[in-house]
């Protein structure tokens, strides 16, 4: 589905980065990783590469906008285009607001949202000149709903939503699509670690009786970047088993 298309997916050394990773190459995508730090993008790698899955990774700053134009630009060197990015890489958040520091606040909105924000900056004019290409962004269940607490997360997400949307519209005359996955429950390394008696009250709020595992937030990314979606544009697409319906 994504023959010779060339992919960046950051975010993309666990959970439902890695596994849109996975998912794009074993659809013949050429793919390009970004993590947050060297020994975690060469573990990613390596694991990859035990799979018999072989793509490039960089971990840029992506609160540096000099960076990523500098990684950009070797993969614009390399690969002649970019087709498709994925702005999947972000932090949570579960403090009370009294509890939760302005720096704090911040450093969650300079991830979530200034980060898709600087990346897709950079990434845009390349996608110009080639007057195609797919931008998506990894949303949440909360940009919609909210959450009881940790307010920062759910906020940067609903500025997620609303930057999709709208460069969406200012991207379409481009022949570029922008849209965003909100995620529900799904199965990371965060909910791994989260005892079996909050989960089971969790999964039993979903009408389809579990909670979502990260392949199922990929194919969703799969079939956004893929020409199945090529007249959805400016979409938050809710994979979530109804979970909030």
């Amino acid at each position: 589905m994504l023959e010779n298309r060339v992919a960046i997916i950051t975010g993309g050394t666990r959970g439902i980065g890695l596994e849109t990773v996975r998912v794009f190459y074993a659809n013949k995508a050429k793919v390009i990783l970004f993590g947050s730090k060297k020994e975690t993008v060469e573990k990613a790698l390596e694991t990859l590469e035990q799979e018999n899955i072989h793509v490039k990774g960089y971990f840029p700053n992506l609160k540096n906008i000099e960076e990523i134009q500098t990684v950009v630009s070797q993969i614009i060197k390399e690969y002649g285009h970019i087709d498709i990015l994925v702005n999947n890489a972000g932090i949570s958040a579960n403090k009370k607001i009294e509890d939760t520091s302005l720096e704090e606040f911040n450093h969650i909105m300079e991830l979530n949202v200034n980060a898709i924000f600087n990346l897709s900056k950079v990434v845009v004019p390349y996608m110009k000149e080639n007057r195609s290409g797919v931008i998506l962004n990894t949303s949440s269940m909360v940009s919609i709903y909210g959450q009881p607490s940790g307010v920062g997360y759910p906020t940067s997400k609903f500025a997620v939503n609303g930057l999709t949307k709208s460069l969406a519209r200012e991207l379409a005359p481009f022949q570029i699509r922008v849209n965003a996955v909100a995620p529900g429950i799904t199965k990371t390394d965060m909910i791994a670690d989260v005892p079996e008696n909050i989960i089971k009250p969790l999964i039993q709020t979903i009408p389809l009786g579990r909670i979502g595992e990260p392949k199922d937030i990929a194919n969703a990314f799969l079939f956004l970047a893929s020409d199945l979606a090529s007249y959805i544009t400016g979409v938050v697409l809710s994979v979530d088993g109804a979970a909030m319906n």
